[in-house]
């Protein structure tokens, strides 16, 4: 018997979604449903990113919208998880809000014992706590956010605390997983078909478990680099990893993509910006000719693999020269897709105490001007493609056509094409014949 149903939403990264994933088998496990719409559900859980300010803004912006269209005999129970959750912890309850339930990144695998207190009547639960020592990672094939790709946790927190970074303070610092547990688990989803798996952490590169079993026999500079040699043997057809962290980027790194097809050919290596005076200033633990450094390797690699990149605009006391350095540094490295980002205050960060002093206006400027040059950049990269046979798995039908379907390549762009929905699942090969802003469009050979 169901002890009642449980509506989680999810904000942010992959991690996030992990986690949801996390939180939800271990829901249904102790007997709760899962319910896929907030109006059906006795509790709402709202997984929560507090990256940007804004970010936490769209969350207590869906509680009003859940408390608006609830009956006051029916309001569900309304629960805060993630980081959000954690920084905040107590102060959540007041404000108005009606939030009942506290829990933080590390409570997870509690959250079934911290519900059923919500529902007996207590009207203020928390748990910011640790991990207990003896719980699992994995989670079961069923509940996950797609039956084609997997996100893998192998390693969570940060111990890197950049001056604009909330990571570590809600994250907490570096803990990896066991790698024998990491193999075994892409060995179970390759058994049940899925095609992909993306090992995932605030900085995978980083990674760095207590003991080397699992790695046993796979050569390599890092243990990141042994990681990747070992799960490549596992013959997923698929293995990406996000994000990377440019100073722990080894170049056995290439080396071991370079060796095996499987391991895909996409690389995230997040820049922040071109400006060595800024990078300090953010205490990013390197210079620019380091990471250019890293880009040399990746573009002399064996094959050719994708960058992507994050970029700040407007972090305190960013001159117009420093800006221009990150436009310089673009246009070097020739970015398949960045991500770009106004600075965001987050309070309890060293960046919060400087001056904002670059003003809205003159954020909005650069953000126009860096998108623009990348929007030059990644149209030849693009234009590249068409004439070109590649492989996609496809993952759903497209959301701007009936008639077509789509997907990703290895190298991770969107490709749509036309097709039907038993497609999906598959991998097959598409021959571009154009090249959109930001996917590729083609048909199936």
């Amino acid at each position: 018997m169901s002890k009642g149903k449980v509506y989680i939403e999810t904000f942010g990264c992959q991690m996030n979604i992990a986690d949801t994933e996390r939180a939800t088998s271990r829901l249904q496990a102790s007997g709760y449903g899962i319910s896929g719409e907030a109006e059906t559900a006795d509790v709402i859980l709202f997984n929560t990113c507090s990256v940007r300010a804004r970010a936490e803004q769209k969350v207590f912006n869906r509680i009003g919208e859940i408390r608006k269209g609830a009956g006051a005999s029916s309001a569900p129970i309304i629960g805060i998880m993630g980081c959000v959750a954690q920084l905040e912890g107590e102060a959540l309850f007041g404000g108005g809000a009606g939030v009942r339930l506290v829990a933080g990144t590390r409570a997870t695998d509690r959250l079934p014992d911290l519900i059923e207190r919500a529902l007996n009547g207590e009207e203020q639960v928390l748990d910011l706590g640790e991990r207990l020592e003896d719980e699992q990672w994995d989670v079961p094939v069923v509940g996950r956010h797609s039956p084609y790709v997997a996100y893998i946790p192998i390693i969570e927190g940060c111990n890197k605390f950049c001056t604009y970074c909330i990571v570590p303070f809600s994250r907490g610092r570096e803990q990896s997983r066991a790698a024998s547990e990491i193999i075994d688990e892409i060995r179970r989803l390759s058994d049940v078909g899925y095609q992909e798996v993306q090992l995932i952490g605030q900085n995978v590169n980083s990674y760095r478990p207590k003991t080397e079993v699992g790695l046993e026999g796979f050569p390599g500079a890092t243990p990141f680099s042994r990681l990747l040699r070992a799960a490549a043997a596992t013959k997923m057809p698929r293995i990406k990893f996000t994000t990377s962290f440019p100073r722990d980027f080894h170049p056995d790194i290439v080396s071991a993509m370079d060796e095996h097809e499987n391991l895909c050919d996409w690389i995230h290596l997040p820049v922040q910006t071109g400006s060595d005076r800024i990078l300090r200033a953010m205490r990013r633990g390197y210079k620019v000719s380091d990471y250019l450094s890293r880009i040399d390797t990746i573009k002399n690699a064996g094959r050719r693999y994708a960058l992507t990149s994050d970029i700040i605009i407007g972090f305190p006391d960013e001159t117009d020269e420093d800006f221009e350095a990150t436009l310089r540094l673009v246009e070097h490295c020739r970015f398949d897709a960045i991500y770009i980002f106004k600075y965001s205050e987050r309070n309890g960060t060293p960046a919060a105490r400087l001056a904002n002093n670059v003003s809205d206006n003159e954020k909005a400027n650069r953000f126009l001007a860096l998108e623009q040059l990348q929007k030059g950049i990644q149209k030849k990269i693009y234009a590249d493609y068409v004439g070109r046979e590649v492989s996609v798995l496809v993952e759903r039908r497209s959301a701007k056509s009936d008639l077509d379907m789509s997907g990703h390549t290895t190298c991770n762009k969107v490709v749509n094409f036309p097709g039907a929905e038993n497609l999906q699942g598959n991998v097959v090969s598409v021959r571009v014949s154009e090249a959109k802003a930001n996917s590729l469009y083609g048909k199936m050979i």
